[in-house]
């Protein structure tokens, strides 16, 4: 913290993590090589399933989407309460976007409302984690599998978060996640897919490194010699450099001190607001462990920007996750309307994201409870 701001979330970058990246850089490996298999074999463990690690949570939606068949003439099924790329990728690739309503509870996508969205041109249902609360995954995987469709979990939220005794990671088709600072570990910018599927694991991986094919018993061109690699669908390079997995795997190995941290603040938060009036807390739904990545309020009664003005003025940073992405100019011009999804909406005029990272500290914390207090009284 600068100057006694108090930001809504930052990385926590130790001494370990510094001599992990050290030990990388003097390894003579920059890109892809020995770091990266270390960190996708650890993270594989944490998401219960096989991870490929990519260059950010962007690069990981798209790989992932590019895997399961998104592109012109499908229809993608998702959330409005999220980061813009969820559903930017998915218009990038040239499919349409269906926004689909959340639970008023969670902010997760509802799954009565995605039934009635899916038809037969779905090709993916993406739910995301809202600020770590793990979506209802079961049956919005049931909705995507009824018509073909593959469950695409966006769960930059919510690595080490569970659902229903299983790992973010276990459930969906594939699982994207986000490595970038504020997220619940980091790489500096990075991302993975992780996925239980084989054939999807393995067109991801050819399509973070340009599409490429090396090897020799699946190459279309026979007895070209040991040099020859060959391009069967495109891709881009999505790779992740080496120094950076290495700063992954020292952060993966901190993840359950760091959610335990999260979740002892989020715990502090609902023991003193609880009694606060004119704000709703968030919960956590049963059979499921919340990973805690943001701690979002509502403040009621239409005076949201004024305890956000107020706490900003008096040094804390919070911040309002997020417009809901069919409201942004860009897709307001592809026809997209105010009004179509009015618990996403009303949700996005109450929200504000308190502080919330591992080495925030009780005191540091209640400065943010006493400066919301006296926001809220005046």
């Amino acid at each position: 913290m600068t100057d006694g701001w108090i930001p809504y979330g930052r990385q926590l970058v130790d001494d370990d993590d510094i001599a992990a990246v050290t030990t990388s850089l003097r390894s003579g490996w920059l890109t892809t090589g020995p770091a990266v298999d270390t960190f996708e074999a650890e993270l594989s463990s944490v998401a219960g399933a096989p991870a490929v690690a990519v260059s950010s949570g962007t690069a990981a939606l798209h790989a992932a989407y590019a895997a399961a068949g998104v592109g012109p003439e499908t229809e993608l099924v998702t959330t409005p309460m999220t980061f813009v790329a969820t559903a930017a990728v998915a218009c990038a690739l040239g499919a349409r976007v269906r926004f689909v309503d959340v639970d008023d509870r969670t902010l997760n996508l509802d799954p009565e409302a995605v039934g009635a969205a899916c038809s037969s041109a779905t090709r993916v249902v993406a739910p995301v984690d809202y600020a770590g609360h793990p979506a209802d995954l079961e049956p919005l995987k049931a909705q995507a599998h009824a018509v073909g469709a593959l469950l695409v979990e966006d769960a930059s939220h919510s690595l080490g978060a569970e659902y229903r005794g299983r790992p973010i990671g276990a459930v969906a088709d594939m699982t994207t996640f986000s490595f970038h600072p504020v997220k619940l570990i980091t790489t500096g910018e990075g991302g993975a897919v992780a996925t239980g599927n084989a054939e999807l694991e393995r067109t991801v991986r050819r399509f973070r490194t340009h599409g490429l094919v090396r090897d020799p018993d699946s190459h279309r061109m026979q007895g070209e010699g040991a040099w020859h690699q060959e391009v069967h669908e495109l891709g881009l390079n999505y790779r992740l450099a080496d120094p950076l997995a290495a700063l992954g795997t020292s952060q993966l190995r901190k993840l359950s001190r760091f959610i335990d941290r999260r979740t002892e603040l989020a715990r502090r938060y609902h023991s003193n607001l609880a009694s606060v009036e004119g704000i709703r807390l968030p919960i956590t739904l049963e059979d499921v462990r919340h990973a805690w990545h943001l701690y979002p309020i509502r403040v009621l009664e239409g005076r949201r920007r004024h305890v956000f003005d107020f706490l900003r003025s008096k040094g804390i940073g919070v911040q309002v996750h997020y417009l809901p992405v069919h409201l942004h100019p860009v897709f307001s011009d592809m026809g997209y309307e105010k009004g179509s999804c009015p618990v996403a909406e009303q949700a996005y005029d109450e929200l504000i994201s308190l502080p919330l990272f591992p080495d925030l500290t009780d005191d540091l914390q209640d400065r943010v409870m006493e400066e919301l207090r006296a926001g809220l009284r005046v």
